[in-house]
């Protein structure tokens, strides 16, 4: 029995055949951040929402103040429940302690559930999270992701916040995992 000579070109169609056939119930990552960006667009749909931050950094606040874009490309959304002292601003480096909440949007988009996957907020027998303000070079300070940082930019230490944080601003560790998360969070200077 004679065998057909495969070129090179021809063993690169062929696995990438197979590979097309095996990989068609994944999703692609494009896929993935289109779903991320639907759960987040449906989320704030049910929001009032500022697409840039006041120009005095002067916010409304409370439970019906609107989310405002922070960045420019829609990665993270705030809405400020407690401005804190904006005369109490965090310094780069310093230590800066939080507790949240947080709650996974593609699980609400995809059957409605809003409920806590993770956090120390109602856990006061849990420590406090901390990070070192604006200083990246730490693990302890990035594993956070920028998205939980950013509210101090604009706000006092003592503030609360609810954040919408796209994955790509999230907890580092989790980027690849293309989730948005909603965030309840209250900073403070010490641990409590």
């Amino acid at each position: 029995m004679k065998h057909l000579p495969l070129n090179s070109s021809a063993v690169i169609g062929l696995l990438a055949l197979v590979l097309l056939t095996a990989c068609n119930n994944d999703q692609s990552y494009a896929d993935r951040l289109n779903e991320e960006r639907n759960a987040v667009n449906a989320y704030l749909a049910g929001h009032r929402v500022v697409m840039s931050v006041p120009e005095d950094s002067t916010f409304e606040v409370g439970e019906d103040a609107p989310f405002y874009r922070l960045d420019p490309d829609g990665n993270i959304y705030m809405q400020v429940l407690n401005a804190g002292d904006k005369n109490d601003k965090a310094k780069t480096r310093e230590p800066i302690y939080f507790r949240y909440s947080r709650y996974n949007l593609a699980t609400w988009y995809a059957d409605g559930t809003l409920t806590v996957t993770s956090g120390n907020e109602n856990a006061m027998d849990a420590e406090s999270c901390s990070f070192n303000y604006s200083d990246y070079t730490l693990p302890s300070s990035s594993q956070w992701g920028y998205g939980l940082q950013y509210p101090l930019l604009f706000l006092g230490v003592e503030c609360e916040v609810n954040l919408v944080v796209k994955s790509q601003f999230g907890f580092t560790n989790e980027i690849s995992y293309v989730t948005p998360f909603l965030f309840h969070v209250r900073y403070f200077h010490s641990q409590i």
